[in-house]
């Protein structure tokens, strides 16, 4: 399997990877920590997260640390989620808890950098479950080989691997690894798109098809946020941590999607540690009034308030002292 994705870790003292004790994650884990030992690269942390919400989790978590003890310099953490289960959404609730959980783990050992296993046939269910959902442009491009949340850099080498290499790459390496059963329960809409594939692929939506089609996308949405950047910084006139004014003359002319991303960037500017975008919907309605209406009164949406009055379009972080 190609190593050339982990050169990029070289620049971290220490990385983290999330391993679930499943064949891709593992596969990742092993690679990482041979390439690790010929590179002399950075010390690695293994993660495992126990959800607390299956009885058998505790112990494949303690079959990762036995197998990572022969894994040069890595060493075997396991992280809980404490507190009460979601009974909707559940998958999502806990990849979210996932993700928390091991990003309070790198920020208290000062670790900048976490590799995760996601492979081509996960790109696929990704951009089949955002199609589903009506995602636009940003969320039919997939995920991101790398990518920043937070003060984390998100590595995920292995997102043009398919799922069978990762297999074979298993068998012939003799690496363990565990079948979660969550992954065949229907209840789960990642599940149903993943029992899908049969009749996809006869029609020709492959994932390596769905990988490319992502790819074109992405490059796309690259060059969005390129001229939307450029667009932020062209029509703005004031700018501090609670208030950002343009020049909505040098905005209303813009096509509308990059108008749309001008104001995402500003609420992104006014609260970095959000995370997340409002609705596609809601956006999309307040860009619409935006262009209408002469003087728009107050309006707020993801803790901004937007107003505009003549020629200045003005977004104040709600709460603002």
């Amino acid at each position: 399997m190609e190593k050339k994705p982990f050169k990029a870790l070289l620049q971290h003292e220490a990385i983290a990877v999330a391993v679930s004790g499943g064949p891709d994650s593992m596969a990742l884990a092993y690679l990482v920590t041979r390439w690790t030992e010929k590179n002399n690269g950075p010390r690695i942390h293994i993660i495992c997260v126990d959800h607390g919400l299956r009885s058998e989790a505790a112990a494949e978590a303690e079959m990762v640390g036995q197998v990572s003890k022969a894994w040069p310099k890595a060493r075997h953490f396991v992280v809980k989620w404490e507190g009460e289960k979601p009974t909707q959404r559940v998958q999502e609730s806990a990849r979210e808890a996932r993700y928390d959980l091991i990003e309070a783990h790198c920020r208290a050992y000062d670790i900048k950098a976490l590799v995760l296993g996601h492979h081509g046939d996960d790109q696929a269910e990704t951009v089949l479950f955002r199609l589903a959902k009506g995602s636009g442009l940003d969320g039919l491009s997939g995920m991101r080989p790398m990518q920043q949340r937070g003060d984390l850099n998100l590595y995920r080498p292995l997102l043009d691997i398919p799922k069978d290499d990762i297999l074979s790459f298993c068998a012939a390496e003799k690496i363990p690894f565990i079948d979660d059963p969550s992954n065949n329960k229907e209840q789960y809409a990642r599940v149903r798109l993943r029992q899908s594939r049969a009749v996809l692929e006869r029609e020709g939506i492959t994932a390596k098809r769905l990988g490319v089609t992502a790819k074109r996308l992405d490059r796309a949405r690259e060059a969005l946020d390129y001229y939307a950047d450029l667009s932020f910084h062209t029509a703005r006139i004031f700018y501090d941590t609670d208030r950002i004014v343009f020049n909505y003359g040098a905005l209303r002319y813009l096509p509308y999607e990059i108008l749309l991303r001008v104001i995402v960037l500003g609420m992104e500017a006014l609260h970095p540690t959000v995370g997340y975008k409002p609705r596609m919907e809601k956006l999309e309605a307040l860009i619409s009034d935006l262009l209408v209406q002469d003087k728009m009164k107050p309006r707020t949406l993801g803790g901004v308030i937007l107003s505009r009055n003549g020629s200045e379009l003005t977004l104040v972080r709600e709460h603002a002292k």
